[in-house]
């Protein structure tokens, strides 16, 4: 519809213009044709008149044409004839087309060698004048002048052919002149005549076609073409109220975009606009005939599936349509790689709302984002209370973001060798509106849909900060970053005014990220880490060995630590003999490449036994500390970790730093 609103007024001109310039152009090439021919006929006549009007005032007519020298008389006659200026020429022949007798504005004389003229023995021959008009090519000739053969009879015989040459200029000016000006006037007639009714016209079309384009606008996207969610509600009720008497039933697939936003911020809206257009035109191409689909802004797009028998059948056209939507586009030599979440709600039988079955799949569009995106998930009424529960969830992340109303635990890493405390690893919480605390995994993927994380991310930083610059000074804090905190680039920023607020030393700063957040623009990635990591900070892998590819990033970016996923020790006590293999292999490649090993996860006297034989830097874990407030690190306890402990068992250690906590 927008294409075909481009072109419409566009063709409206062009036939108007063609029209008004076939009729201005008709006008004046009929104005043109009228006055030449007026202009011929004045100039023959006139050339005839004189013609005529020499022949009876020559009385020695015939003896000229003989050749004989014309009388007084007749000389006196050529002269005056001269003279008057319009005609400047005279000829006279004989009978048989020979010249006698030239007159012209110098002399007028009998000719020493006579000419044959054909016009003059053809007027002889017809017994009718002969004339011409023609425009003047030399200097002796006028601009535009008549010439007219006359033949002279006397007793009933001919006796000679006189020619007389007008000068016709000045006429033609005038009639030229005269003609132009009533050209001109006729042409603005025409075109006044013309263009109002056109112009009113053209503004008829107007006005109809911006009412197309307006009724259009009413029931579709402006964006992609597709219909909107009015046009989508009406069609749907209409299919719906028709549902009883066709029998089967119908399918509402409702999809989302995974990762949006990151496209938007990377490549601008223009990228973003040429996303949705390009996905527009891949679901009109997968949907049959009788399906439809619509827009209901942003990334969000519905396809009702009509005339289906059951839910196999809709589970083979989302995937279908997840396969049209996966594949990649290039905009601007950059290639988007996309993937869709869709929720699906069936309408088998009578009685369903529109928008109650939207809602359904709404619901479970929800439930594919939660379980990973990139998935196909079909409601189920247990959705419901997923879904209140999903809200109130989002409303308390709201709420602690707009009220700083998070926690930060504290959880203790050991040196292995000295069993000497080495710092605290910042872990947020979020108080729940019954007093208890709601883990990271439960919250952070919410706060990352809501694009919360930034402000969530800086606020962690800002707090670990300023509770570590009150520790004694061997001490260091770790924080983790979320990937979403290097899309817009100002993660360097934030650290820099976290430590600049706190007045924390930068090397006691260890900031820890997956190997997910590069996965994507790495460059750009691994230049805002280069630098973090010229600040003085510390960069440090965390779940290392929980990818496919993670040795791939080890000798791509200078790490400064690495820390062994905690899978590795919960599968040590397990029938995996080779776990413990691993994890030394893990270490034996961190002191290669010069990075310090941490080994998490660390839950029992074993699994610390081993780790005093597998040389590792670090350990951190339930077994040597669990994560606790900040106020419960007091001096007396920050000294003790502080102190370097004889080597003693893991669980003589616990105890010591347990009583002293009660202490």
């Amino acid at each position: 519809m927008s294409a075909f609103a481009s072109i419409w007024p566009q063709r409206n001109i062009v036939i108007i213009v063609a029209a008004l310039a076939i009729l201005l152009l008709g006008t004046g090439a009929t104005l043109k044709i009228t006055t030449d021919h007026l202009l011929r006929q004045d100039a023959t006549s006139a050339a005839r008149s004189w013609a005529r009007f020499l022949a009876p005032s020559v009385t020695d007519l015939e003896q000229i044409a003989g050749g004989e020298q014309p009388s007084a008389a007749s000389i006196a006659f050529f002269l005056s004839a001269r003279n008057a200026g319009e005609v400047f020429h005279y000829e006279i022949f004989n009978r048989n087309g020979y010249s006698q007798l030239v007159s012209t504005r110098e002399k007028i004389a009998l000719v020493d060698l006579s000419e044959y003229s054909p016009d003059a023995a053809r007027s002889v021959a017809n017994g009718q004048p002969i004339v011409d008009v023609t425009e003047g090519n030399s200097v002796d000739r006028p601009a535009f002048f008549a010439r007219a053969y006359v033949p002279v009879q006397a007793d009933g015989r001919h006796i000679a052919v006189v020619a007389a040459y007008v000068d016709e200029t000045e006429q033609r000016r005038s009639f030229h002149n005269t003609f132009l000006t009533a050209a001109a006037f006729l042409c603005l007639l025409s075109g006044l005549a013309f263009s109002i009714p056109a112009v009113a016209w053209y503004r008829e079309t107007k006005v109809k076609q911006a009412d197309r384009r307006i009724r259009f606008l009413a029931h579709h996207d402006a964006l992609t073409g597709l219909a909107n969610r009015l046009h989508l509600i009406e069609q749907l009720d209409r299919a719906l109220a028709h549902l009883p008497m066709r029998g089967g039933g119908l399918a509402v697939h409702f999809i989302d975009v995974d990762r949006f936003k990151e496209v938007n911020d990377t490549l601008g809206h223009d990228g973003g606009d040429f996303l949705l257009k390009s996905i527009a035109e891949r679901l009109r191409a997968a949907v049959r005939i009788d399906d439809m689909v619509a827009r209901l802004g942003g990334d969000e797009f519905v396809v009702v599936q009509n005339d289906i028998a059951g839910r196999r059948q809709a589970e083979t056209f989302a995937r279908h349509l997840a396969t049209a939507l996966n594949a990649s586009v290039k905009f601007k030599q950059r290639e988007i790689l996309t993937t869709a979440s869709i929720g699906v709600a069936l309408a088998m039988e009578e009685g369903t709302t529109p928008e109650r079955l939207l809602k359904s799949a709404d619901l479970a569009l929800y439930a594919a984002k939660a379980a990973g995106r990139n998935c196909i998930r079909f409601f189920v009424p247990e959705m419901d209370t997923e879904l209140q529960a999903r809200i109130e969830l989002e409303r308390a992340i709201r709420e602690a973001v707009l009220n700083d109303r998070f926690e930060l635990h504290y959880q203790p890493l050991f040196e292995i060798p000295q069993r000497r405390l080495a710092g605290f690893e910042a872990l947020i919480r979020m108080p729940a509106a019954d007093g208890t605390l709601i883990p990271p995994l439960a919250f952070i993927p919410v706060a990352e849909d809501l694009r919360l994380i930034d402000k969530i991310g800086a606020w962690v930083l800002r707090q670990a900060c300023r509770t570590a610059a009150t520790w004694p000074a061997h001490l260091t804090v770790a924080v983790n970053l979320s990937p979403q905190q290097f899309v817009a680039g100002t993660i360097s920023d934030i650290v820099a005014v976290a430590l600049r607020e706190s007045g924390l030393a930068p090397h006691r700063l260890e900031l820890e990220i997956t190997e997910g957040l590069l996965l994507g623009n790495t460059e750009a990635i691994v230049s805002q880490l280069l630098s973090l990591k010229a600040m003085g900070v510390a960069i440090v892998m965390d779940d290392f060995g929980a990818g496919y590819s993670s040795l791939n990033y080890l000798w791509r970016f200078p790490f400064d630590k690495i820390k062994i996923d905690r899978a590795f020790m919960q599968g040590l006590d397990g029938p995996h003999c080779q776990v413990g293999a691993v994890v030394k292999a893990i270490i034996a490649l961190g002191r290669e490449l010069h990075m310090r090993v941490t080994v998490e996860g660390v839950e029992t006297a074993s699994q610390a036994a081993f780790l005093d034989t597998a040389d590792g830097d670090q350990v951190q874990g339930f077994f040597f500390g669990r994560p606790v407030p900040a106020s419960e690190l007091g001096a007396s306890i920050l000294a003790g970790f502080a102190r370097t402990m004889p080597p003693a068992s893991p669980v003589t250690e616990l105890h010591v730093v347990n009583a002293r906590a009660e202490g």
